[in-house]
């Protein structure tokens, strides 16, 4: 179906490949709540400590990993913190990514910016660049932009002073002549 409106949420599909006894772990339902059981932060940090033999040699210093009811996407590394978060909504609706999640903050700890050599190291480990997409992980805006270009929409829950459109400008500086518009009533009522 398609709707007319184009809106830019930075959170694209990754491929993630797991074994299939991992898959069995992770995805068992708690009866409860009906939602997977995902695994406990103690194993989170078995985890890391495997991956960090296995793909860094060992050098990765070690960090705190704790999961984040707040966070929609699948996770974040605080270098001030020496902390990775995983995003409990995100890895609810995808628990089969968790490790994928994992590797990819721990380049993280090496590589700040998803540059040339983030991209290589996540290529090796199998790592994907970006979380997948789910109408439930986008949240509420509070602000939507538009280009008066090609009239692609930009919704935030910030409010922008200086940003133009992503997609008209080069070379990926501002340019004041695709300089987004707030548009009225940005609001979505979701």
């Amino acid at each position: 179906m398609k709707t007319g409106r184009q809106f830019n949420f930075d959170l694209f599909e990754a491929a993630v490949t797991s074994s299939a006894a991992d898959q069995k772990e992770k995805t068992s339902s708690d009866s409860a709540t009906n939602q997977p059981q995902l695994p406990s932060s103690q194993r989170l940090q078995v985890m890391f400590d495997e991956y960090n033999l296995k793909f860094f040699e060992g050098k990765l210093p070690r960090v705190k990993i704790a999961y984040s009811n707040r966070l929609l996407g699948a996770g974040l590394y605080y270098p001030r913190r020496q902390e990775i978060k995983i995003g409990v909504k995100y890895h609810c609706l995808f628990p089969e990514e968790i490790e994928d999640t994992l590797k990819h903050e721990m380049i993280h700890i090496i590589h700040p910016r998803h540059d040339r050599a983030f991209k290589s190291m996540a290529q090796r480990l199998g790592a994907s660049l970006k979380a997948r997409s789910h109408p439930s992980l986008r949240g509420r805006y509070r602000y939507l932009y538009y280009c008066p270009n090609c009239q692609r929409e930009y919704p935030r829950r910030k409010r922008l002073r200086m940003a133009s459109c992503g997609v008209c400008s080069k070379g990926g500086k501002f340019d004041p002549k695709f300089k987004l518009i707030s548009r009225k009533n940005g609001r979505n009522e979701a």
